[in-house]
């Protein structure tokens, strides 16, 4: 894949994610929840004040600065990685991990919160209680796909 399609893939979860968050945002109540794919997930709003288990809950401001500049320090490692040909599955997690990072942090600056909404349809209350965004599930395949991406340039 070309540098264009990387960063355009980067951006394309930026907008998805960003347009469902605002979808949720205007036709959802905080807490409501409705099935989605047949009862397999649940679509709820919920509104995360600091970070992954709503970690710093109370220190918006200070999360908000750190996943900043954590977005621009691997911004500054994706735009490097340019100049390297080959090893597109480091290429690929970094875009995958800066589209949901731009996202939460865009969230984080411009909402005060991020917004959640997709959880899991478990007996647990505990584990039903955690809930996801598209950004999320790109941090996390996208950190997988560096790391996998890292042992293959070994």
């Amino acid at each position: 894949m070309a540098v264009i399609g990387f960063a355009a893939l980067a951006f394309g979860i930026f907008m998805l994610d960003l347009l469902v968050k605002n979808h949720i945002e205007k036709n959802m109540e905080e807490g409501e929840e409705k099935p989605f794919c047949k009862g397999r997930l649940l679509i709820k709003r919920y509104h995360n004040k600091g970070a992954f288990l709503d970690i710093g809950e109370g220190k918006q401001r200070i999360v908000a600065m750190l996943s900043l500049g954590l977005t621009l320090f691997m911004t500054v490692i994706f735009l490097a990685t340019f100049s390297f040909r080959g090893n597109s599955t480091l290429k690929a997690g970094l875009a995958l991990l800066l589209g949901g990072a731009y996202s939460n942090t865009y969230d984080r600056l411009a909402r005060k919160y991020v917004v959640d909404y997709v959880s899991f349809p478990v007996k647990n209350r505990r584990l039903r209680g955690i809930v996801f965004n598209i950004s999320d599930f790109c941090i996390i395949i996208g950190a997988l796909l560096l790391a996998l991406g890292e042992a293959k340039r070994k």
